[in-house]
């Protein structure tokens, strides 16, 4: 999908480690994509959510919420979410195993 290679790759050009997007359409799950970042700092997730605004908001994209702390940021584009984490929040939630998880369930477990 183009908007999801877009958002990786504004990602990528600012430093963002471990891009990794998540499809989780026909997966009972309520956004049909996710992309999960690592970042380097607080400062650096803020880099990022403003790179990401300035960009994509003049491509059409809605921004619905923003609810960020030092270590994670999560944007809500509707049907889709982005996580900003640092490294250690990454590895403490396990947000990547959980995706997977969801992703590889069967339609009707």
């Amino acid at each position: 999908m183009e908007r999801i290679a877009k958002i990786k790759e504004l990602l990528e050009e600012k430093k963002a480690l471990d891009v990794i997007d998540y499809d989780l359409k026909d997966k009972d799950y309520f956004v049909d994509y996710v992309i999960v970042a690592t970042t380097m700092a607080d400062k650096h997730a803020q880099a990022l959510l403003d790179h990401l605004k300035k960009t994509l908001k003049p491509m059409g994209e809605t921004f619905l919420g923003v609810d960020s702390s030092d270590d994670w940021t999560v944007i809500d584009l509707g049907d889709m979410l982005i996580h900003l984490m640092s490294e250690e929040y990454r590895a403490k939630y396990q947000m990547d195993k959980f995706l997977d998880q969801i992703k590889n369930r069967l339609r009707n477990d």
